[in-house]
């Protein structure tokens, strides 16, 4: 049996048998055989989680990579309903040609879906809520194999569960999406100082719609990235293909990953390198489709751990992180990056009931990281912090417990519809306690 791994090369599982359904009645049927077998079942996406929350192992792994597409859309009401084992940057590219797009997206678009909102991804932007909030309706195969379809108005416990529901409660077949017609974004990047950019933090998050900075964390600089909606008649300039080339395909992957190879391969060069890639940012301006100024291509593999922690104890946060730096066993090659998000209502979204900020720490893949992320995590839950459900974290379910007031909730509707464990693996195990 093939080996699943996921993206960066942190978990690796030996499933006991895959099924790729072609649609929901074979998937039902695979879901129905592995119950009365014993088994468990775990949904493959794309894998990008840095966590074994989708680690199929000795499970029957339902690959979904064929049950893909826009269902239906209705431009006039915005609603899209897209089969769950689509692709973010497939979805975009589909809205894009029906004049719609998504609202918020990440600066990733390789996750599924049902990925994507089972693990609550989000991008940035203080008025804006994570993907899972522009989710509408979502119909998911439950243990027995029978369909169940939920809704603010239809089943809204099951709904406020499983929007962020890590695949713990079945397997979700189709996503109804609040879509908006389609618009254009002028990007502004430019770097900063970081203690400039902390001064004016809560200005920048309330003048821009969508605001985000990376830091070196062996520099003291920032590259602060500015997305504004551009008014529906000005012409979107994007940047000419060479120099998208140029700055993002050569510069920011090939470039900078074979910086990243030199400072793993010669460990006292990563201080030097970490601040000369700080010092070397430079100033860009341009606009172009939503989808294409929010995603960005990512080929350098690393590693990652994020926490959410409310929005006014970011510079405490970064202050002591920064402290911390100079005390870690092993230097830090990849920024750090900070984004924002409006507090929704979504039981294990890491943004209940307050608004918040995300910061995220990586490590290039191969290279130590252990140290650099304990101590993340010990600044970050010493801050209340909520660590993101597929982004490397030593968290268990007696620690979440206290860190969600929905908690016991999510348990209790995950009981009903699963009863038997069927879609547990060890992480949700770990996370959220058995079944």
């Amino acid at each position: 049996m093939t080996a699943w791994t996921n993206w960066a090369r942190t978990a690796t599982a030996i499933p006991h048998r895959t099924v790729s359904p072609r649609d929901p009645e074979e998937a039902a049927a695979a879901i129905s055989a592995a119950a009365r077998e014993g088994r468990t079942v775990r949904p493959l996406g794309s894998g990008h989680s840095f966590t074994p929350v989708g680690a199929p192992q000795d499970a029957v792994a339902l690959d979904l990579s064929r049950w893909t597409g826009i269902v239906r859309a209705d431009p006039g009401t915005g609603l899209v309903t897209v089969r769950s084992g689509t692709p973010l940057h497939q979805l975009n590219a589909e809205l894009d040609a029906l004049g719609l797009a998504m609202a918020n997206l990440g600066d990733i678009d390789r996750q599924t879906v049902a990925g994507a909102i089972s693990t609550g991804t989000h991008g940035t932007g203080a008025r804006l809520g994570g993907l899972a909030t522009q989710v509408e309706e979502l119909e998911l195969l439950l243990a027995d194999g029978s369909t169940r379809t939920c809704s603010p108005r239809q089943e809204p416990e099951l709904f406020d569960a499983a929007r962020v529901g890590l695949g713990a409660l079945g397997v979700i077949t189709t996503v109804t999406l609040r879509c908006v017609p389609a618009f254009a974004l002028a990007a502004d990047e430019h770097p900063e100082p970081l203690d400039g950019v902390l001064e004016r933090f809560d200005d920048l998050v309330r003048d821009n719609d969508h605001v985000e900075f990376y830091w070196f964390p062996h520099g003291s600089n920032t590259l602060v990235k500015r997305n504004n909606r551009l008014p529906d008649d000005r012409p979107p300039r994007p940047l000419h293909p060479v120099r998208h080339f140029l700055e993002y395909e050569v510069l920011e992957n090939r470039v900078f990953g074979a910086l990243c190879r030199v400072g793993r391969g010669v460990p006292a060069l990563v201080r030097p390198l970490n601040r000369l890639c700080g010092s070397t940012w430079s100033s860009r301006s341009y606009s172009d489709r939503s989808h294409r100024v929010f995603t960005t291509p990512r080929s350098v593999r690393f590693v990652e751990s994020e926490y959410a922690v409310p929005r006014e104890a970011l510079h405490d946060v970064l202050t002591e992180l920064r402290a911390a730096v100079g005390r870690l066993e092993h230097p830090v090659m990849f920024p750090v990056e900070v984004r924002v998000a409006a507090a929704d209502e979504i039981w294990l979204s890491t943004a209940y009931r307050r608004p918040t900020a995300y910061v995220a720490i990586h490590q290039f893949a191969g290279m130590p990281y252990r140290h650099w992320f304990r101590t993340f995590e010990d600044i970050a839950t010493a801050a209340g912090g909520r660590p993101h459900w597929g982004k490397v974290h030593g968290l268990d379910a007696d620690e979440l417990r206290g860190r969600y007031p929905r908690f016991e909730d999510f348990r209790r509707v995950r009981s009903a519809v699963d009863p038997h464990g069927t879609f547990r693996n060890p992480y949700l195990d770990r996370v959220l306690g058995p079944p």
